[in-house]
């Protein structure tokens, strides 16, 4: 009888070593997800959207001195949120087409939003907002991108890859959702 206990002991033991030698593979095999992404991936169209990037890491050890992000189209009546420390600086311009907001015709706005010369070290992690308006008449097949370019003391990279390529930096991207139905 003790032999049968035992055996059953060992088999635990042996079941308990697959389940953990699995589960360390399949972390092991996991790809590194050190790409500056969307703290919310997903937003309604018609609707407000803060775009909030967030930069994991600098450039191979070097310190991240500067954020730059590439407005979509789109993306209307963009506010980015200053940050102590960083010098921002917003590029205006013609949106390729007019957009409707709050009853009246929008043509023009933030087109690019850059946060400089601050200092994000390498094992450190921040965020950068643009507050903004997703335009009503946006396509919710396609994803929204913003593509951005990170500074570093020494080098940078740029985050413009829109196509999937596995060998380049992938931008940030928004799933587009339908518009909320207006509650009466």
């Amino acid at each position: 009888m003790h032999l049968k206990f035992q055996e059953q002991i060992d088999m635990i033991r042996n079941f308990a070593r697959a389940i953990l030698a699995t589960a360390t593979f399949a972390i092991l095999a996991l790809p590194a997800y050190a790409h500056v992404t969307l703290l919310v991936g997903e937003a309604h169209i018609g609707g407000g959207y803060k775009a909030v990037l967030r930069i994991p890491h600098g450039c191979d050890g070097s310190a991240t001195v500067g954020v730059k992000v590439k407005l979509p189209e789109g993306f209307i009546n963009a506010k980015p949120q200053p940050k102590a420390g960083w010098v921002l600086d917003i590029q205006k311009g013609n949106y390729a087409k007019t957009y409707t907001l709050y009853g009246s015709d929008v043509t023009k706005g933030a087109l690019e939003v850059s946060w400089s010369g601050g200092n994000l070290p390498d094992d450190q992690y921040d965020e950068f907002a643009v507050n903004g308006t997703l335009a009503a008449d946006l396509d919710i097949t396609k994803p929204l991108f913003f593509a951005i370019i990170q500074t570093c003391a020494e080098g940078e990279t740029a985050w413009i890859d829109v196509t999937g390529n596995p060998d380049s930096e992938p931008a940030a991207s928004l799933t587009l959702l339908p518009a909320l139905e207006a509650k009466h």
